[in-house]
């Protein structure tokens, strides 16, 4: 990466205020697209300490069309179970489906170590000569008008006190991703619906040096302790820093009544909390003690004229579902294709306005989901908790002990027809055969805007018309056959036939974000969905791309 020289009109197309893992991903997927981008960071030094531990199948996607294989990968690590929530006499309450294989053709759930996976993605923009990083600077100031935004920074004044240097970007879109204290989302007036929940909880990261999980015998390797004296996640946090070593574990504690929280975060007050789970100082290093409150709230509007917002700028979650880092990796890739397509000249900017629908309606059902969760397990209360022991108990036994799934959720209104089957929800993924190369489909066929048609050509299903659009998209059309077929490729092991049989969808339409836009059984009803995902992209004319 280089650093910041002002060339033209615009110092970059895209400026990406805050450095985290949402914000370093949509600078690559911005600069891979050829697009300038200028990485906007606080602070100087790279923080070192783990926050997020796990994410879903679908980040795993989206990491390997990185090259970062989850299934094999120093920094990630995975467990084959369910995620059990139990009352204080280890009887489970609640279980939630953590160990299936997931639809979009990778596991569940997924643990991984921040700061490694941090390093992995700043390594990988190092490779863009696109990304100016600059690293010290915090935003005071900015303005947007009709051609683009004057973002205003200033050397971090923690590091350098008051009167640091200052310098003015110009760039034609800002994306805010600067996490829940958001300079971007305040400084576009741009407020928060709160739900009133709150809770003080320590955090506790740990490197033990055994394997904790085999020590412990029929202990879940992940679970909840929903005991009212001391509710209690334990998890793991991805590997050691040892490869092949030990795997680091996380404890989370709620703070109770009457107790404060520097007082708790203290070491000699996590070492005495560990103790019952037969960690000391001997056994394990304490590698990080803060105490988080957790929240659920989200940005009234995530868009606002050339300027968006992300990640935890934009919501924030309780950790009880492990979807809070997703969320954001979701945003950066829903960002990405739009202003990728609106800087190519193929969208109008009013494709924009669709992000703050779609993915405020997809966040807020996680939002919700994490909330119902820290319902149980947040409760001090004796009496409380064994009406809510009892409750649950018997609403398990009634559904015979199965496992609550969390992999299906519908995007909110936008760029995707509401009355096909599918649409708006991640797309199906399967192993499939093309040139001689057998993967998953996104590694053989690729991502963006794909036409899929089951054993038929999907091309032939659109006009003219829409196939010049089609094509000004950038689109991929596949005719995929069955196993022993021809076409473009095969689908080697039926996934993908059989969920769209299931439908009874012959077309699907996929999104760069791996999302289902249309799905049809004709020509013609292809043909009209189509058209209507074509207007809320606002495509602009395929003859005036052609012109330029």
């Amino acid at each position: 990466m280089q650093q910041a020289s002002g060339v033209g009109e615009f110092d970059a197309d895209v400026a990406v205020v805050g450095a985290g893992p949402v914000g370093t991903l949509l600078a690559i997927l911005l600069a891979r697209r050829g697009r300038k981008v200028t990485l906007v960071e606080r602070w100087t030094n790279h923080y070192a300490l783990p926050r997020a531990v796990t994410y879903d199948h679908e980040i795993a996607r989206i990491l390997a069309t990185l090259g970062i294989d989850s299934e094999n990968d120093p920094a990630i690590s995975y467990h084959d179970e369910l995620y059990y929530w139990k009352n204080k006499d280890r009887q489970n309450l609640q279980i939630v489906d953590w160990q299936s294989q997931s639809a979009s053709g990778w596991r569940v759930r997924y643990w991984f170590n921040q700061p490694m996976m941090e390093k992995r993605l700043l390594a990988i923009a190092a490779t863009l000569p696109g990304i100016t990083l600059l690293r010290g600077w915090q935003g005071i100031g900015l303005e947007q008008d009709e051609a683009g935004v004057t973002l205003s920074l200033q050397r971090n004044p923690e590091e350098v006190g008051p009167n640091g240097a200052r310098l003015s970007l110009r760039a034609q879109f800002v994306a805010g991703t600067d996490g829940a204290n958001s300079f971007v989302r305040e400084a576009l007036g741009i407020e928060n619906e709160d739900k009133g929940y709150f809770f003080d909880w320590l955090i506790l990261d740990m490197i033990p040096t055994f394997d904790y999980v085999a020590r412990q015998g029929d202990e879940p390797a992940q679970w909840q302790l929903c005991d009212p004296k001391r509710p209690t996640t334990i998890v793991p946090g991805g590997p050691g820093p040892v490869a092949g070593g030990p795997a680091r574990r996380r404890w989370e504690f709620m703070v109770l009544p009457g107790e404060q929280a520097h007082d708790l975060q203290k070491p000699e007050r996590a070492w005495e909390l560990l103790a019952p789970w037969g960690l000391t100082p001997d056994t394990a290093e304490l590698e990080r003690s803060a105490v988080y409150r957790f929240q659920a709230r989200w940005a009234k509007q995530w868009n606002k004229g050339r300027c968006l917002i992300g990640g935890d700028a934009a919501h924030l979650m309780p950790p009880f579902a492990g979807e809070g880092m997703c969320a954001g990796v979701r945003d950066a890739v829903a960002m990405a294709w739009r202003l990728n397509g609106i800087l190519e000249g193929r969208f109008g900017a009013g494709v924009l306005d669709s992000y703050t629908t779609e993915r405020i309606a997809h966040a807020r059902h996680y939002i919700d989901f994490s909330q119902e969760l820290g319902q149980i397990i947040c409760i001090a209360d004796e009496e409380v908790a064994a009406a809510r022991d009892a409750r649950m108990m018997a609403d398990l036994a009634a559904r015979g002990g199965t496992p609550v799934p969390t992999d299906i959720c519908r995007l909110g209104p936008g760029a995707w027809c509401d009355d096909s089957a599918h649409a708006g929800e991640l797309s199906v993924q399967g192993i499939v055969e093309a040139g001689g190369k057998r993967d998953r489909f996104d590694q053989v066929v690729g991502q963006g805007w794909v036409l899929l048609g089951h054993d038929v050509d999907p091309l032939s299903a659109l006009t003219a018309a829409q196939r010049a659009e089609f094509a000004a998209l950038g689109g991929v059309a596949v005719r995929l056959a069955p196993a022993g077929g021809a076409g473009d490729a095969v689908d080697a092991e039926g996934t993908i036939g059989a969920w769209l049989e299931r439908s009874g969808a012959r077309y699907v339409l996929i999104r760069p974000d791996f999302y289902v836009a249309v799905t049809a059984d004709t020509p013609e009803r292809l043909q009209a969905r189509f058209a209507r995902v074509m207007q809320a992209l606002h495509l602009r004319a395929p003859q005036a791309l052609a012109a330029e």
